[in-house]
């Protein structure tokens, strides 16, 4: 892909520019992030060791599991390194290449939590056709439906903004390469990354909202009709908790960030 622009280079702002809060925010992240890889690979272990747990519901955990390691590693790294230093640099061709995958990831995670919800709905308000319906093919087929989608979506992204002209300054208001910000950069017109960004991405990121909604909405409907028994109940939501606190954290902040506002840019 041939490159026009005159950057060669961009500086990621960070969270802040105190040294001391960034000594903090160093602490704090990398606990974190060393949480979420020793968490995840202990899924992941475990799914792939335990024979009772190859089941439809653990495959998808496994593959989540799988995405989240990778999608905080494309990121995380990047930004602690930042916190230790003045200035954090990234190359133009490192910066496309974290938006890839930033997008990739992030991407194929939403679309999987919204399959992983019509698992549940089956599994709850269907047991009997649950591994019929939820077949090994079908899993397998979803999966990589999810990841295609992420793939060429990311890929999308990665080569529309790629071919934009920065000419100055380079400062991106982010730890990470997202479009956003590097919009606000760019020195020519943004109208194609702009529709893309506020109707692709916002498809991508409300249609398995929608369907993470209507499954657990039908699941409730279920158990408040059809269960008669507390048990029976608790027993259902207990294997929708998890789930819903990983919708809950991964829609809040994409929520703030794609789908309310519009691009500031948008008025250029």
């Amino acid at each position: 892909m041939k490159n026009q622009t005159k950057v060669s280079q961009f500086i990621l702002l960070g969270l802040s520019k105190d040294m001391e809060l960034q000594n903090i925010l160093f602490a704090i992240f990398l606990m974190l992030y060393l949480a979420t890889l020793v968490g995840n690979g202990a899924i992941v272990i475990v799914v792939l060791n335990e024979q009772h747990l190859h089941s439809p519901m653990y495959f998808f955990l496994g593959n989540l599991s799988c995405l989240d390691i990778f999608h905080s590693s494309a990121t995380v790294p990047k930004m602690l390194s930042g916190f230790l230093t003045e200035l954090q640099t990234i190359s133009f061709n490192g910066c496309m290449a974290q938006l890839f995958f930033f997008y990739f990831l992030g991407s194929s995670e939403a679309i999987l939590l919204g399959v992983m919800a019509y698992d549940r709905y089956v599994a709850i308000c269907n047991p009997l056709h649950y591994t019929i319906i939820m077949r090994k093919e079908v899993c397998v087929l979803t999966t990589a439906v999810s990841l295609s989608t992420g793939f060429l979506h990311a890929l999308m992204h990665a080569v529309v903004t790629a071919h934009l002209p920065f000419c100055g300054p380079n400062l991106i208001e982010h730890f990470v390469c997202d479009t956003k910000p590097l919009l606000k950069l760019a020195c020519g017109s943004t109208q194609l990354s702009l529709m893309l960004l506020n109707t692709v991405t916002s498809c991508i990121a409300i249609g398995p909202f929608i369907i993470t909604v209507l499954s657990y909405l039908y699941i409730i409907t279920f158990l408040l009709f059809k269960i008669q028994s507390q048990s029976g109940r608790w027993k259902a939501f207990s294997t929708c908790g998890s789930h819903l606190t990983v919708v809950a954290l991964l829609y809040v902040p994409v929520l703030f960030n794609y789908m309310l506002p519009a691009l500031g840019a948008s008025s250029q």
